[in-house]
């Protein structure tokens, strides 16, 4: 018995030895300085001419500073697809592409609803130094940007904020182009083509442009009508939804009248948070979101297809 007891003992002391060592050996162990954006950048080859543009432009120091920031990081390979020289480009160009990139919060996948976002960028390329907006959309566990650019690897944690890998660069894109972007918006996108006057055109200049946009709904429930018009009453229609200026919602006022591009107007309401408009037959839309904003104009979002008088 007293050897077993010996015995015992001895195991009992030599883990307890081993225990102390092993936890020695790890509190030795230096714990990792986490990395910045972009120190997490430079240290990863896929990202070499996204590090050369930031040290082109500047911004290296921005993503190597305090805060919160989420990058949407286009790889070597989005350069090149995008056929973008990042030697070449002028510089303020290049920074306004890269500021396009970043939002100004920490936003991992995790926080992102499912269906469509949109969020403010750190570009402020738009009408009076605005900022620019992307659109972000979640479908399951897949997350795509602009409607083009998909999110390869999500949630790479640095000190300041959060990477997301993308597959496409994006430039920033004007009212057209937002429309374009959005799936909600193939019925406007289709009915500017088919208007008179080359709408898409017009609409891509330089503005400033206030577009109070409907969605596919919108248009669904007055196709038997949009049916019978020509070209140059859908025209009629659609620059009725066309303000003059980069009308952002906090200059809306209740029972403002607003004057449209096509010569008539229609009457802003709001109650509470809610906003809608009347226009010149007494029809009432909803507006559904505010302040989509892009390099030459802002857009709002209609649940209804306003209609004028002059048809």
């Amino acid at each position: 018995m007293k050897k077993l007891s010996f015995l015992f003992s001895f195991l009992m002391i030599g883990l307890m030895t081993t225990s102390f060592f092993a936890c020695k050996d790890e509190d030795e162990t230096p714990t990792p300085t986490p990395q910045t954006i972009a120190e997490i950048a430079a240290g990863d080859t896929q990202f070499s001419t996204l590090v050369a543009a930031l040290e082109r432009t500047n911004l290296t120091s921005v993503l190597n500073g305090t805060g919160n920031y989420t990058v949407f990081a286009p790889t070597n390979a989005a350069f090149t697809a995008a056929g973008i020289d990042v030697n070449a480009i002028p510089v303020d160009q290049l920074t306004d592409v890269l500021l396009y990139h970043v939002l100004g919060a920490t936003v991992k996948s995790t926080d992102l609803m499912e269906g469509q976002t949109y969020a403010s960028t750190a570009s402020n390329a738009g009408p009076n130094d605005a900022q620019l907006s992307i659109l972000v959309e979640k479908t399951g566990a897949a997350v795509k940007v602009n409607g083009t650019a998909n999110v390869t690897s999500a949630d790479i944690s640095a000190s300041n904020g959060v990477i997301h890998v993308i597959d496409d660069v994006l430039l920033p894109l004007d009212v057209v182009g937002h429309a374009a972007a959005n799936s909600n918006f193939t019925s406007l996108v289709g009915a500017l083509g088919s208007a008179s006057g080359d709408l898409v055109s017009v609409l891509s200049g330089n503005g400033p442009f206030t577009v109070f946009a409907p969605l596919n709904s919108a248009f669904d429930a007055i196709a038997s009508t949009t049916a019978t018009l020509t070209a140059d009453q859908l025209a009629k229609v659609l620059t009725y939804h066309v303000v003059s200026g980069n009308v952002v919602s906090g200059s809306l006022t209740n029972a403002m009248s607003v004057a449209t591009v096509n010569g008539e107007s229609f009457i802003v309401n709001i109650s509470g948070g809610n906003v809608t408009i009347t226009d010149a037959n007494n029809n009432v839309s909803n507006v559904v979101l505010t302040d989509v904003q892009g390099t030459n104009g802002v857009i709002h979002v209609l649940d209804k297809v306003i209609i004028p008088v002059s048809l």
